[in-house]
């Protein structure tokens, strides 16, 4: 080993510390927990193997998981990517007058928590004297139950969670909307090119980049924004209809106390992130566009 390669892994021997530590090491901790019974106050811990998964496959409680977290992935990805790279477009090469009013606006949610919109929204959706029920009221509608009933409580707790991310990913897309050369819009507008075409045929390659990076940041920390919502405003109800398999691992482990069963849904939910990761890696990669 040369002395430049020695002296390398001494830099990054301390961040390998930090990663060995605390991600990889309790990682394999959940891994072994998975196999036992425990309720996290009794001392002993029993050992049951393979019962656990055995016990969550067996139980349509995962398809119906699986199902809301699916929707939780899919409303998000309008809410938080489709939409932001919209917006950034038309802010960034559409729009020329009051831009920065325009941004600051979008942004402005991303600096609340997502208690304080939980909240917010509550009293939004408030079905007896909310805002949203008044304006209903003035075309003789009642307002649904948003956060009792089936499906309709994951659009709920997705806006608002799609009005709190939103700003930021707008921001990330529209730097790189702005970084796409002026030149190559100037000239396709000399050629009498509409906005529609300018977007797809120059703006989708060039943010392809960026986009990657909005799309696995929606789907991976969009999953574990849910947590707070749904603990504040649900508890994963009605029915497990809006629990996800972020909150069902919460769920289990502090709420019903199945450390073991809790830990095998953190490995399922682990297995499915590292197939997303892959599947992104694989097909999504090779249509990005990098400049370097």
């Amino acid at each position: 080993m040369s002395k430049n390669s020695f002296q390398a892994m001494l830099y990054l021997l301390p961040a390998g510390l930090l990663f060995l530590i605390f991600f990889y090491w309790p990682l394999l901790q959940n891994a072994y927990l998975s196999l036992f019974s425990w309720n996290m106050v009794s001392p002993n811990m029993k050992y049951v193997g393979m019962e656990n998964f055995s016990a969550i496959f067996a139980s349509p409680e995962l398809w119906k998981i699986f199902l809301n977290t699916v929707l939780f992935v899919v409303i998000m990805l309008v809410l938080n990517f489709v939409l932001p790279y919209i917006y950034s477009f038309i802010l960034g090469h559409v729009i020329t007058c009051c831009q920065a009013f325009y941004r600051s606006a979008l942004f402005l949610p991303s600096t609340l928590s997502l208690a304080v919109a939980s909240i917010l929204f509550l009293w939004i959706y408030n079905p007896l004297a909310g805002p949203l029920q008044i304006i209903l009221s003035w075309f003789s509608l009642e307002s649904p139950r948003w956060f009792k009933e089936d499906y309709l409580v994951i659009f709920a707790i997705c806006t608002i969670i799609g009005w709190k991310v939103f700003g930021y990913n707008m921001i990330v897309m529209l730097a790189a909307m702005v970084a796409v050369p002026k030149e190559l819009i100037e000239a396709a507008m000399l050629e009498n090119a509409s906005n529609w075409t300018i977007f797809r045929k120059i703006i989708l390659p060039m943010t392809s980049s960026t986009a990657i990076y909005v799309f696995t940041i929606t789907v991976v920390f969009g999953l574990q924004y849910v947590l707070v919502p749904v603990n504040m405003l649900t508890q994963g109800g009605p029915d497990q209809g809006s629990s996800n398999l972020v909150y069902i691992i919460y769920q289990y482990a502090f709420t019903f106390f199945q450390t073991g069963r809790s830990a095998a849904y953190a490995v399922i939910t682990m297995v499915c992130y590292l197939v997303f990761l892959y599947v992104k890696n694989k097909f999504l990669e090779k249509k990005v566009y990098y400049e370097n």
